[in-house]
């Protein structure tokens, strides 16, 4: 099997590393060879976060060149926005219409762009999700990540992993249920 490419990108505190560890996690039970590497800025201060998942036959490096992603996952806008550039011509990009201010835009040096979403739209393969609405639907905004791993397993054809296994050995008891649920929520959405 050829190398696929997966770039999640987001803010800290929004459960990024948390997706890409499950998805990490996922592939390699199903007996894919599987690299992850991280790439965090000030994320403890709402800085950008950054997770690379490549999986195939035989992986030989964790670094996903520009222009080469098979798919980038946006937590956040802007996100999506900065990291168009890893796509590769037939990728696909998955956002999530919410916007987290940037320390600059916080501390009023500049303003958060407009038209982030109407950009991203002319220049990739892109769906937009409200997955942080549908997380507040299902009563927790923290597993917003999870519907967005759910886009991401729809998308790359994984739904035959057992990650509903997945979900159960890697997350806290008490949010077993609400994951298995954000997760096919994610998958049902795109």
């Amino acid at each position: 099997m050829e190398t696929k490419n997966i770039v999640l990108v987001g803010v800290g505190g929004q459960g990024t590393i948390t997706a890409a560890k499950l998805l990490t996690t996922g592939l390699m039970e199903a007996g894919y060879d599987v690299k992850m590497s991280e790439i965090h800025g000030m994320s403890q201060r709402g800085g950008s976060v950054s997770s690379l998942v490549r999986y195939g036959d035989a992986v030989q490096s964790p670094v996903i060149e520009t222009g080469s992603a098979d798919i980038v996952v946006a937590f956040e806008k802007l996100e999506g926005l900065r990291s168009l550039e890893y796509l590769k011509p037939t990728g696909k990009l998955v956002v999530n219409d919410t916007e987290i201010s940037p320390l600059s835009v916080v501390i009023g040096t500049s303003t958060y762009p407009d038209g982030i979403l109407e950009e991203i739209k002319s220049k990739s393969d892109c769906r937009v999700m409200q997955a942080s609405k549908m997380a507040d639907d299902l009563g927790n905004n923290k597993v917003t990540n999870v519907i967005l791993l759910g886009s991401v397993i729809k998308l790359m054809g994984l739904a035959e992993i057992d990650w509903e296994s997945i979900i159960s050995k890697n997350v806290k008891k008490q949010f077993i249920d609400l994951n298995i649920k954000a997760l096919k929520a994610g998958m049902d959405a795109v």
